[in-house]
């Protein structure tokens, strides 16, 4: 057995900010690894960590960019337990995303309708928790309650099989990440 790590943040960014005035959730952003030091997160977000756009598929890290400069935000890992070969399809499946990631935009669209329960699907369009949804529907690594264009960073919380490891400030998990995730 191998795990997943979702990890849950709301940042202090315009649209981290709109979107939890219009959903009240207690995170808005959605990022999956597969190292328990959360070496490298993925996502769909903003790809030079400073504007709201270019916006697509990105590698994020605790440890730079914008989580080096913002490290009071709240968040929450959760780990998921898999099978060898569905952490391994899970992988792949990121590591195709990441290899065209210019051919990929952020679902800004998808995003909006997701908030009226309307499901959107767009090629090669992603917001942040619909692209953790994707790896995790087309791995097989979990079974989703509501169609993967619909999944919001506080759809995690209640899935019965993500396991809580940490629920805090960023700041009070970088540099702990091995000791919190053993």
């Amino acid at each position: 057995m191998k795990t997943i790590y979702i990890l849950l943040t709301k940042s202090e960014t315009i649209l981290s900010k709109i979107v939890h005035f219009v959903t009240a959730d207690a995170y808005t952003h959605a990022s999956i690894a597969f190292d328990k030091n959360l070496q490298t997160l993925y996502s769909s977000s903003r790809k030079n960590g400073r504007t709201l756009f270019p916006a697509g598929p990105c590698a994020e890290n605790l440890h730079s960019g914008y989580y080096k400069r913002h490290t009071q935000i709240p968040c929450a890992v959760y780990k998921l337990q898999v099978s060898d070969e569905t952490f391994e399809s899970a992988k792949k499946e990121v590591e195709q995303i990441m290899e065209n990631a210019q051919k990929y935009h952020f679902n800004i669209i998808g995003l909006l309708l997701c908030h009226f329960n309307i499901p959107y699907h767009r090629k090669h369009y992603f917001f942040c928790s619909q692209f953790v949804s994707e790896v995790l529907c087309r791995s097989h690594a979990l079974e989703l309650p509501k169609d993967t264009s619909l999944m919001r960073p506080s759809d995690y919380m209640k899935l019965p099989e993500m396991l809580c490891c940490f629920r805090g400030h960023l700041n009070e998990f970088t540099g702990r990440e091995k000791l919190l995730l053993a």
